[in-house]
């Protein structure tokens, strides 16, 4: 198939080149309705924001422009069917959990995924058996598991359904992920891959390989994350007979809305074609800036820079004494916005094109810098060691967590109790307390620690919620 090609998008340009009359929903009518405060911005999109008319598709059943564009997908990132998500990596992550476990089946899952996969077993009823990831100590974070933990819980429950990990992780850090899901087949089970923040892995190096060349039997992909497609635009990969196709596409009919928005899904047509034409001349001048702005951003005394497998990925560990939450304040009144501060770090994103502003960034860093020096230093925080068991359960089943009444008690009265609502510090959207977990003193000491550095939790209330 020819790559450059970006059938749904051009059917959707050609459907508005032919000046159409609206008796159909969109409500907007093809932008001719709208406020008027804000036409200027919405214009040019609305023209693409369709319903399923002749010769535009039906997601949900597709047999022209959509097909099209998923085969042309699927042929791109070498997987055997490639389905397009418009309600993000989420959707993807609870279908391929649907499709491959049912309630009471067991499914081993590493413990610092996202709250979308934890949702998605809580919605299947599955069984967790949660293996540890390891930490480490050159970036003081935890970061993916290691085969041994897969191995021991695949030995405790050889009838596992699946496997579910993530890959890399937010801050673009890898693991022997091949490994793994050698391991995970010879025990005949499939293996589940959130590659929320790998779509660009499919321009090879010097990025690491992607899952689905590493073998995973579905894959999810954030394409907005680092592709320049919209937000919620993914992928799902499908690359293996032990998960159903038919499953998959049945769940996503279900968890997916029933009128999907075209210019989500033009948007990873057009995603897919730039990545597809990717240079290596062009891939060469985006490394190249990569390199600049980290030499410019290591100019400081306040911070170090820490190395990712994925060099789009640029981590800035604060000094002793420096609040990462503070150092990201700084930032954002320059009209900065780095992608997450945790109490140490601040993750910046560079995007697939040439950073044009280095000069104006040098100056704003050398004001940042000398506000720094001004401020006095704060107590460093040291990571709490959370996973001490390499593979545990929920202290209960969803099912049983489904019959009790919850209550809601202050955060420094919970230790012991289990937790009916997961704390979950965003971003990255990792629970620091799963829902169905035994609170410990750790915990509460670690969120009390988050807190005070400006950490924000999803949490509607104050305290949390106990059985």
């Amino acid at each position: 198939m020819i790559q450059y090609k970006i059938p749904l998008f051009e059917a959707l340009q050609q459907f508005h080149q032919n000046e159409p009359t609206s008796f159909h929903v969109p409500g907007h009518k093809n932008g001719s309705i709208f406020p008027k405060q804000a036409e200027n911005f919405f214009a040019s999109l609305l023209q693409l924001d369709l319903t399923e008319l002749p010769g535009l598709d039906d997601l949900h059943a597709p047999s022209g422009v959509i097909a099209e564009a998923e085969e042309l997908a699927a042929e791109y990132f070498r997987s055997e069917h490639t389905f397009f998500l418009v309600g993000g990596s989420t959707a993807g992550n609870l279908a391929m959990i649907l499709a491959t476990c049912s309630a009471g089946d067991k499914v081993i899952v590493q413990r610092n995924a996202h709250k979308s996969v934890m949702n998605g077993l809580e919605l299947s009823g599955a069984r967790p058996i949660l293996i540890a990831p390891e930490f480490d100590a050159s970036t003081d974070r935890y970061t993916g598991p290691d085969s041994t933990s897969l191995k021991k819980a695949l030995e405790q429950h050889p009838d596992a359904k699946a496997v579910v990990l993530t890959y890399p992780d937010y801050f673009g850090c890898t693991y022997p992920l091949k490994e793994m899901i050698d391991l995970a087949h010879r025990w005949g089970i499939p293996v589940l891959v959130d590659e929320a923040h790998g779509v660009h892995f499919s321009l090879g190096e010097p990025f690491p390989l992607s899952a689905v060349d590493l073998g995973a039997d579905a894959v999810v992909q954030s394409a907005h994350k680092m592709a320049p497609a919209m937000t919620m635009a993914a992928y799902l990969h499908m690359n293996s007979g032990l998960v159903s196709k038919q499953k998959i596409a049945h769940y996503l009919q279900m968890i997916q809305s029933s009128s999907p928005s075209y210019p989500l899904l033009a948007s990873l047509d057009l995603a897919r074609a730039f990545l597809a034409e990717m240079t290596p001349e062009r891939l060469k001048e985006i490394l190249l800036s990569v390199k600049k702005l980290n030499e410019t951003l290591a100019e400081s005394d306040h911070w170090e820079l820490i190395p990712a497998n994925d060099p789009l990925k640029i981590m800035l560990q604060m000094n002793p004494g420096i609040s990462a939450q503070q150092t990201a304040w700084l930032f954002e009144q320059e009209n900065i916005y780095p992608e997450l501060a945790t109490h140490n770090q601040i993750l910046f994103i560079h995007g697939l094109a040439p950073f044009e502003q280095l000069p104006d960034l040098k100056k704003k860093l050398e004001r940042i810098n000398t506000q720094l020096k001004n401020t006095a230093g704060h107590a460093t925080i040291e990571t709490a060691k959370l996973f001490f068991e390499p593979v545990q359960e929920l202290e209960m089943s969803y099912q049983e967590m489904n019959q009790l009444t919850d209550r809601l008690v202050p955060l420094r009265e919970s230790a012991g109790h289990i937790a009916a609502e997961a704390v979950i510090p965003y971003p990255p959207g990792i629970p620091l307390i799963l829902k169905g977990e035994r609170i410990t003193q750790v915990h509460i000491d670690s969120i009390v620690s988050l807190l005070e550095t400006g950490v924000r939790l999803q949490q509607r209330e104050e305290g949390i919620r106990i059985y």
